[in-house]
């Protein structure tokens, strides 16, 4: 190729120092142009003829150039050519209205399609092609009627744009009806359009129409077997996607990269991460595609940091990831709270030049909110150019999950100002700031506001919320009402929410009901069995400590293990309680027990109720001063005493009162600023206060 445009370049010079060229030399040397793709000779042959006056005598040149230029999206380059010919033809118009298509100019596709002197079916079926391509579906579908009406004689392609719009718009029943022209006029056509009416089975809900019409076409070619694969995990059938996969390999048809990313989706979906890898591993040329199928696959089983190996692997081998990617590795580095590589992974968004676009810059709110960093968060939610409800949704909960309360439901107001409607998931972030702000009335008014004023459907999240939000307000018997009024019968959610509103206002009475629900609901979950013996133990019900303990071991229940994590020096450090496997275990003991006779000389005095054992005052001591998180402290005062920058932690389950008094006291100490996430929500402690004001 490099040689033939080195002739072709030669050729132009040559014609340059000649001058005058005939008809012939300037057709053969277009059709060189157009067959090396040579963009640039093209132009030069085109200024030559200009500076010459040549004019043909029919378009067959000019046409040439014009259709160069529509295959390699020169828009400017086509349009003044388009205007200075002498003569237009309808291949001339059609160049044209290709060009427009690819671009995604559809506004002035269709200006030119309306100024056309004349039209062909090609012309139609470009225009069709066109909106259905860039997402406008309803336009393609009038554009086919109204060729109809015109007499044009409908062709493979504009059969295939026709389904394509259908299965755009889910139009199960217009699709049917040109599958029945398609069938009463004995159109067989090819794999081509038998293609495109399996996806449109497929992808209107009807998989079994689907599936015959795959099973009836005798020349198979890869893209069938993709639209039937595809057709299996979009209708949720992984089992059966994995199925015709094998089936597909013993037919010896090879697959290519979007057979692959399909099934790797269904074994994701199935939860077959290990049989997604192997195949993965068997891919010699992997695409884009590919790697991003399973990055979001590793995120989406709670593979996070299987993920994050796996994208930097993916720039390893210099593969250039799109928003689609960036934003599913943000996401891992916010369910992980990974701030530093977070960070990491927002610089490389920003080198990639995709960190403005509304997918991405969604995902970095999130992420900077579930580090905590929620200036950053904001930060990044000001600057952007647009946003859409998932956007206002991560800053809003991101304010809720960081105690801001109250910045949630003013930047909730904010979004019904500028008429963004919310969603379920703006309410559930809503509702859940009133609960931990404590906010009754107000909670009361946004719950009805649900399907009162927004017209949704309330959720068993919303009713969780609302119930606990009762709950905690002294209102127990109106929430067992909200529970009896619920469309919904109560599941573990809503039983959940009500045992953690009792465990925080001490309410026994309700939380055994709670929790004897709960047992029966899901009876080898630890939690609530664990929640009840905290409760208990609180007011020295030892025998009922007792009878819990022996349920959950009749019952075969584990108990679901603590632990924390931090990172420190580009390395994650994970702590459990009592933990003695660190290399430097000594030295984080030494510094504990200092840090704890600091603590206790200023005032902090432990709170040995969380321990769920009938043992010594002094056994109670030693059993909560070294849970996960207070061994985690400890290490990063170890290494870092003085430093300005705020400590994270992050822990599994929720923190106990005792571990969430000790960061207070020891916030002040210190003076530094100490976040600690739990599996509800995160604490700031600063000078001394933390940010869910004791209520969380």
């Amino acid at each position: 190729m490099r040689a033939a445009r080195q002739q072709l370049r030669q050729a132009v010079d040559s014609l340059y120092s000649r001058g005058h060229a005939t008809p012939a030399s300037y057709t053969r040397l277009v059709l060189e142009c157009v067959r090396a793709h040579d963009v640039d000779q093209a132009r030069r042959l085109q200024s030559h003829m200009e500076l010459h006056s040549f004019r043909p005598d029919d378009t067959y040149v000019h046409n040439r150039l014009l259709h160069l230029y529509a295959r390699v999206g020169k828009l400017d380059d086509a349009r003044k050519l388009f205007d200075k010919m002498p003569a237009r033809d309808v291949f001339s118009w059609n160049a044209m209205l290709s060009l427009h298509a690819k671009c995604g100019s559809v506004g002035d596709m269709w200006a030119t399609f309306d100024e056309m002197p004349v039209r062909d079916v090609v012309s139609y079926n470009t225009v069709m092609a066109g909106f259905a391509g860039n997402g406008q579906p309803q336009k393609a579908l009038r554009v086919f009627v109204n060729m109809h009406e015109n007499g044009f004689a409908p062709t493979e392609y504009t059969q295939v744009s026709a389904l394509n719009a259908c299965s755009q718009l889910q139009g199960l029943r217009l699709g049917k009806q040109i599958h029945g022209r398609m069938v009463a006029s004995d159109f067989r056509g090819s794999a081509f359009v038998w293609n495109a009416l399996t996806d449109m089975y497929a992808r209107c809900g009807e998989i079994h129409w689907a599936r015959w019409l795959f099973d009836c076409m005798v020349d198979k070619d890869v893209v069938s077997w993709n639209t039937m694969i595809s057709g299996y995990v979009i209708n949720g059938n992984p089992d059966k996607c994995v199925d015709l996969f094998r089936q597909m390999q013993l037919t010896g048809c090879k697959p290519d990269q979007i057979t692959v990313s399909n099934v790797l989706r269904a074994y994701f979906q199935c939860g077959h991460v290990v049989e997604a890898r192997k195949l993965f591993d068997e891919i010699r040329e992997r695409d884009k595609i590919c790697w991003t199928t399973m990055i979001v696959g590793y995120s989406q089983n709670s593979r996070e940091e299987d993920a994050l190996q796996l994208f930097c692997h993916m720039l390893s081998t210099n593969v250039q990831p799109d928003g689609f990617t960036m934003s599913s590795v943000v996401s891992s580095c916010a369910k992980l709270a990974f701030l530093l590589l977070g960070q990491a992974v927002h610089a490389k968004a920003i080198l990639v030049g995709v960190d403005d676009g509304l997918l991405v810059s969604s995902a970095l709110v999130d992420m900077y909110s579930s580090c905590g960093v929620i200036a950053d968060a904001r930060f990044i939610f000001n600057t952007m150019t647009s946003r859409n409800v998932v956007s206002w949704n991560a800053m809003i909960g991101g304010y809720a999950q960081n105690g801001q309360d109250l910045e949630a439901l003013k930047l909730y107001e904010e979004m019904l100002q500028g008429n963004m409607k919310p969603d379920i998931i703006t309410f559930i972030a809503i509702l859940s700031s009133c609960v931990h702000a404590n906010l009754i009335e107000q909670g009361q008014k946004y719950f009805d506001s649900i399907s009162k004023v927004h017209g949704i459907t309330p959720t068993l999240d919303h009713y969780a919320l609302m119930v606990g939000l009762l709950v905690r307000s002294g209102q127990g018997d109106k929430a067992l009402s909200l529970i009896e009024q619920m469309p919904h019968q109560p599941n573990s959610v809503i039983w959940s929410s009500i045992l953690s509103s009792c465990a925080t206002t001490g309410d026994i009475r309700l939380g055994k009901i709670a929790a004897s629900h709960l047992f029966d609901l899901d009876p080898c979950n630890a939690g609530p069995y664990i929640t009840l013996s905290n409760m208990y133990a609180a007011n020295a019900r030892w025998k009922d400590v007792a009878s819990v303990r022996s349920l959950m071991k009749n019952r075969n229940v584990r108990k679901v293990a603590a632990y924390s994590w931090i990172e420190f020096d580009n390395k994650v450090h994970r702590f459990v309680s009592e933990d003695r496997s660190h290399p430097e275990t000594d030295q984080i003991y030494e510094e504990l027990h200092r840090l704890i006779k600091k603590l206790q000389v200023a005032g902090f005095i432990p709170n040995t109720k969380p321990v769920l054992h009938d043992v010594a005052d002094n056994e109670k001591l030693a059993s909560i001063s070294y849970h996960s998180e207070k061994l985690a402290l400890a290490f990063v005062l170890l290494k870092n005493s003085d430093g300005a920058i705020p400590i994270r932690i992050i822990k599994n389950i929720r923190v106990c009162t005792d571990c969430h008094a000790f960061m207070k006291y020891a916030s002040e100490l210190i003076g530094r600023h100490i976040i600690l996430r739990d599996y509800n929500r995160y604490h700031h402690f600063i000078g001394g206060k933390c940010s869910c004001n004791d209520y969380w």
